[in-house]
């Protein structure tokens, strides 16, 4: 078991290598990486609670998910993002389920089968998280239980592995501590017309059975058309890096729809046997119009 209390960094401070470490790692959390996007320097201040400005419940999405391996495409699998209303300690919340399954020819390079939820307050204060994974012959189930003590965060954590094992970890932290899914749903609510070109973020996020700091740089607008769809979107992109002797490799590229949806409709995956892509297939239930749209 292990306590630590961290400092706020500013966004052009020493920057932290990302979690990241196994290309498996990084294609089951495809999805959820978006999550951390629109983060400003006051999501990571230690106040957890802000007002919801960007979904409502009965939201929608749907992805296809795409590797190439030796220069051939194969489709790999789908992903699902929907947000309920629900109740945690009496109190009205929302869950947020991601559901990822690999397809039987991506099987062949491994088996994925993720199911991430998280409960957050209707005020977005992370309460509840749990993710399920199958990986390989492996199948670990991480928890983490989210309280608040004058303006700290504390986070216990749990694994249930294969062959039972359990595995405990408590952290403290002065900023907001937020899993993959929690953190969407805060980050949303913000305005990217803070960001310059080149900001770099840091941001602390619960990683398996333990808290990590994790690290982005805003790269710029640009227009993107989604696979198969036709229709190109003005998209805010954001890089997730990681640090190898102390050289910069870029991980996973996201597109974000530059309007108040705050929308991912493609990742770009960079992995270490290939490589892989995430486009936005369906959504339902938005709160807004896509007035980032410039082409149909």
């Amino acid at each position: 078991m292990k306590t630590t209390k961290r400092i706020l960094p500013t966004r052009t401070g020493t920057v932290a290598a990302a979690g990241v470490k196994k290309s498996r790692q990084l294609w089951m959390l495809c999805i959820g990486w978006v999550v951390v996007l629109l983060a400003t320097p006051a999501l990571l201040q230690a106040q957890c609670a802000a007002e919801n400005k960007a979904f409502n419940a009965g939201e929608s999405l749907e992805y296809d998910l795409h590797f190439n391996w030796k220069l051939v495409w194969v489709k790999a699998g789908t992903a699902s993002l929907k947000t309920t209303a629900t109740t945690y300690n009496s109190q009205p919340a929302y869950k947020i389920d991601l559901l990822a399954n690999g397809s039987k020819r991506a099987d062949f390079f491994f088996k994925m089968r993720d199911t991430i939820s998280s409960t957050i307050s209707q005020r977005l204060e992370p309460l509840y998280y749990r993710k399920g994974a199958e990986e390989g012959k492996r199948y670990n189930v991480d928890e983490a239980w989210y309280s608040y003590q004058n303006g700290v965060s504390h986070i216990r954590q749990q694994r249930v592995s294969t062959d039972g094992t359990v595995s405990v970890n408590e952290e403290t932290d002065s900023r907001c501590i937020h899993d993959m899914l929690s953190i969407l749903a805060h980050a949303r609510s913000f305005n990217a017309a803070d960001f310059r070109e080149g900001d770099r973020i840091v941001f602390p996020m619960t990683v398996g059975k333990k808290v990590e700091d994790q690290t982005l740089i805003y790269r710029g607008k640009q227009n993107i058309t989604v696979e198969g769809k036709k229709v190109t979107y003005r998209c805010l992109v954001f890089s997730l890096v990681e640090y190898k002797k102390k050289k910069e490799k870029e991980v996973i590229t996201f597109f974000i729809t530059d309007d108040d949806n705050h929308l991912p409709v493609r990742l770009d995956l960079f992995l270490n046997f290939g490589s892989a892509k995430a486009f936005l297939n369906t959504a339902s239930g938005n709160r807004y119009p896509f007035n980032s749209i410039v082409k149909k």
